[in-house]
């Protein structure tokens, strides 16, 4: 059963007024009227290289050089990667590389 909300009285006709005043009050931020939302465009066509930089992802790589692998660790010794931060999973791919130059032939 959810966690029941707790009682809140409607706020007085005071509170609203004191509230609508300070709206009214910030020049910063007036509140809209019904010609400033005829004049209103979408995000997209207003600043529309913005929206395209934050729509644009990673793809998928022009040249794959690393291949997906599923590889199961000792839980210690994926902490220890992870705990260095961003950049751990390079970190653990140069770890590997030093260690096959090692292995024999």
């Amino acid at each position: 059963m959810p966690a029941r909300k707790r009682d809140r009285s409607p706020i007085t006709d005071a509170e609203e007024a004191e509230i609508q005043a300070g709206i009214a009050a910030d020049p910063d931020n007036p509140e809209w009227t019904e010609e400033n939302f005829r004049g209103a465009v979408p995000f997209a066509e207003a600043l529309p290289a913005l929206t395209e930089k934050l729509r644009r992802t990673r793809g998928a790589q022009k040249t794959p050089t690393k291949q997906l692998v599923s590889l199961r660790l000792d839980q210690d010794v994926l902490l220890r990667f992870r705990a260095t931060g961003p950049g751990w999973q390079a970190r653990m791919n140069e770890a590997l590389r030093r260690a096959a130059a090692d292995l024999p032939d």
